[in-house]
C-alpha cells in the first residue's frame, strides 16, 4: 500500500525548506578553539609504565589531575596479559569504565585469580572506597585491557600485604 500522495509531498517540501538556509550561504560555526576545547589524538597519549612494576605489565596514562595529589583525576591504566594487582585498597571511590579488552576483577583481600568476574569492554566498575580488591589480565587473554578511572585525590593506595609487590604474575 503507498502513502497518499499529499503526505509524501509535505515531507519533500519541509526537506527542501529545511535545506534553504544552506543555500543562501548561512554564516560558517566559528573555529575550534584549542584553549577551550583538548583534544589529544590516541597517538599524542603518552603512556608510562608503572614504577617499579615489570616490563609489559601495567601502563598509565594520565589524563587530568593526579590520583597522588589533591582533587579530580582522569587516568587511564593498561593491564597486558598474565598481570594482575596485588590486593589493594583506595581511601576514596573510583570508577572505571573499561575502554577495550576484558578487565578481570575480584573484591576482598585473598589473592585468588581463578575467582575473578571477567569485564568487557563497555563496562562500568565502581571500586567502594576501603574496600579490599585486585584486577589485571589473566594469563589466557591475548590483548591488553584498558581501563578509564576518576575519582577524587589523593587515592592513597595501600596493599593489603605491603611486604608483597603491588603486582602478581598469573
Amino acid at each position: 500500500m503507498t502513502a497518499p500522495t499529499s503526505n509524501r509531498r509535505d515531507v519533500l517540501t519541509a526537506s527542501l525548506l529545511g535545506a534553504l538556509p544552506l543555500a543562501f550561504g548561512q554564516a560558517a560555526a566559528s573555529p575550534l578553539d584549542p584553549e577551550q576545547t583538548i583534544i589529544r589524538l590516541p597517538n599524542q597519549l603518552v603512556w608510562t609504565p608503572t614504577p617499579t612494576y615489570p616490563d609489559h605489565c601495567s601502563d598509565r596514562c594520565a589524563l587530568t589531575g593526579d590520583s597522588n595529589g589533591t582533587g579530580f583525576y582522569y587516568t587511564l591504566v593498561r593491564w597486558w596479559p598474565g598481570y594482575m594487582s596485588a590486593p589493594h585498597t583506595y581511601t576514596t571511590d573510583r570508577f572505571c569504565m573499561v575502554v577495550s579488552g576484558i578487565w578481570w576483577c575480584n573484591s576482598g583481600p585473598d589473592f585468588d585469580p581463578a575467582s575473578c568476574v571477567p569485564v568487557p569492554a563497555g563496562s562500568f566498575v565502581r571500586r567502594v572506597a576501603g574496600t579490599p580488591h585486585y584486577d589485571g589480565v589473566i594469563r589466557p587473554g591475548t590483548e591488553p585491557a584498558v581501563i578509564a578511572i576518576c575519582g577524587q585525590a589523593p587515592v592513597n593506595y595501600r596493599l593489603v600485604d605491603p611486604n608483597q609487590p603491588g603486582w602478581r604474575r598469573v
